[in-house]
């Protein structure tokens, strides 16, 4: 399995920062919950390269 396998699984993303000053992405789905936690700097880069994603899925149209 990799980045390009399309899976029939349906889960929940939450986005937002935490009380010690994290950024938290939160995966929840079929009984299992993951929290995953990034410093600013790393939301920031994470951020970015899911903009590059999608403006190359898009042919750069944004």
């Amino acid at each position: 399995m990799g980045i390009n396998t399309e899976r029939d699984i349906e889960a929940n993303l939450q986005i937002g920062p935490t009380t010690d000053g994290m950024v938290r992405l939160f995966i929840e789905g079929a009984g299992v919950e993951i929290p995953m936690d990034f410093s600013p700097e790393e939301a920031m880069e994470i951020a970015e390269e899911i903009k590059a994603a999608a403006a190359t899925v898009s042919g750069g149209k944004k």
